[in-house]
């Protein structure tokens, strides 16, 4: 019998999941829904043709970023050592032929690629007759990574199993040798709570802000109504998040940080998204329907503005900060009409510009990324380092307003009405002052995350300021 590494045997490898750790169908699907979305409608038609014929038309309508595309490293180097030894190495993949090629020039490692076309879809049954065909029974090694290569392995002389599935390594031994097994990251739930960025949903604590302002936290059917729209919020912020990293997989793979989420690192796969996302975005929308109309039109006007600038705003210049402050205001406004509480000018005019400081901090922090990469513009955003000085210029402004809106605020007669001691609440500008001037220092010195509200949950300094902010304020509403 010859050995594993017998220059005489072809080493075979799939592409979808072994080679490169997502489906390149996937891929080239979200790439199409966002350069052509109303191709998306043709699929059905082309599907009456096959699979094959859909997997060619939609290659066909796409360009993928190699550079981008996470692949399997060990795999990368099994083909690269098989080569070295004088094996012939081949691509053996269900993915289109244009696809596979351009995987395979991306490498330079195959010396031959058997891949879908001609109305051949080649998986499962079709490739191991075709491998078998061209090869020889047991004349070639087999890569693989789920069940469907069982089949082909049951041809192959030897069999690698790219997967931490026992039963699958179990069910790979019964068919064939195997010669190795190479372990795939495990999908635990850890990961995909981390890929609805549930750390996100403390944004939505603002629904309680207006019945504190309005003190009337202690209306249990008011705590109640703004539970539900903090809930309701956080599913549908999540389902958001969720379509936003699958639109942003490129971008967020070629960022120094983003390109480990769960998404970008192929560690949950694209479809698993594709179905998270509209389940959640139903849910939140269910609970909704138990809230006030006002609330329901709240979110929906949410869920439209997330979603456009996911698509479209998000890479228009200061547009883009101003919706992110925006989308925070909404949720003081959604909170108000869940609760019937009409929140106050002055606190919507402070939401706009302290909301507005932190998403020009986030920007200005991407920036900082983007420079230190020796790159002269953020990818996937319409800014360039060259920005900087203006978005530190008006973020700081705007902070400065914020403080200003406070302490106008706190000198209103109406307001004074509120707080039996309003003396206390003088000690609050000077605490945001601070706040704000110290969080864009630590920007400048590239010390805080592309998101500065993960910074603040995880600075003692910001956590103790809100605490002693939220101290001054119940004494000042003490008798």
């Amino acid at each position: 019998m010859p050995t594993c590494s017998d220059p005489d045997v072809p080493l075979c490898i799939d592409c979808d999941g072994t080679l490169v750790r997502t489906d390149l169908l996937h891929e080239a699907l979200l790439v199409l829904m966002k350069r052509s979305p109303q191709k998306l409608l043709r699929i059905p038609f082309w599907l009456m043709r096959g699979k094959a014929y859909v997997k060619q038309k939609i290659a066909q309508e796409v360009e993928l970023d190699w550079t981008t595309i996470p692949f399997n490293g060990e795999v990368v180097e099994l083909a690269r050592q098989a080569r070295k030894s004088g094996r012939r190495v081949v691509l053996a993949t269900a993915s289109h032929r244009l696809l596979a090629d351009g995987v395979a020039a991306h490498l330079g490692l195959f010396d031959e690629v058997l891949a879908t076309e001609a109305g051949v879809n080649l998986t499962g049954e079709k490739k191991a007759e075709s491998l078998a065909a061209r090869f020889g029974m047991r004349g070639f090694d087999y890569v693989g990574d789920e069940k469907r290569d069982l089949r082909v392995w049951s041809v192959a002389r030897n069999a690698t199993v790219v997967s931490s599935s026992a039963g699958l390594v179990e069910a790979a031994r019964r068919v064939a040798t195997v010669g190795r097994v190479i372990p795939s990251p495990a999908r635990r739930l850890g990961v995909y709570l981390r890929g609805l960025r549930l750390h996100q949903w403390l944004k939505n604590l603002l629904v309680f802000v207006p019945i504190v302002a309005a003190h009337r936290v202690g209306w249990n059917t008011d705590l109640f109504r703004a539970g539900l729209a903090f809930v309701a919020f956080g599913l549908c912020a999540s389902a958001v998040y969720v379509m936003n990293d699958l639109l942003d997989l490129e971008s967020d793979r070629r960022h120094i940080r983003k390109r480990l989420r769960p998404f970008a690192s192929a560690l949950i796969p694209i479809w698993h998204g594709a179905l998270i996302a509209p389940t959640l975005l139903a849910a939140g929308i269910a609970i909704a329907l138990h809230l006030p109309l006002e609330f329901v039109v709240v979110l929906v006007a949410y869920i439209l503005i997330t979603t456009a600038y996911s698509l479209v705003l998000k890479r228009q210049v200061i547009v883009d900060v101003l919706i992110l402050a925006g989308l925070y205001t909404l949720r003081i406004i959604g909170g108000g009409a869940a609760t019937g509480v009409v929140p106050s000018f002055w606190l919507l005019a402070f939401s706009m510009f302290i909301f507005l400081s932190l998403a020009m901090v986030k920007r200005y922090s991407e920036l900082l990324v983007t420079l230190a990469s020796n790159k002269t513009a953020a990818a996937g955003r319409g800014y360039a380092v060259t920005d900087l000085p203006v978005l530190m210029s008006a973020g700081t402004s705007s902070g400065m307003a914020a403080v200003l809106v406070m302490a106008l605020y706190i000198n209103n007669p109406d307001s004074r009405g509120l707080y039996p001691v309003p003396q206390w609440l003088w000690l609050v500008p000077p605490l945001l002052l601070y706040w704000i001037a110290r969080l864009w220092m630590k920007a400048h010195r590239g010390e805080i995350d592309d998101d500065p509200v993960v910074f603040a949950i995880r600075d003692w300094q910001s956590i103790v300021v809100v605490l002693l902010g939220a101290c001054l304020f119940a004494l000042a509403a003490s008798f």
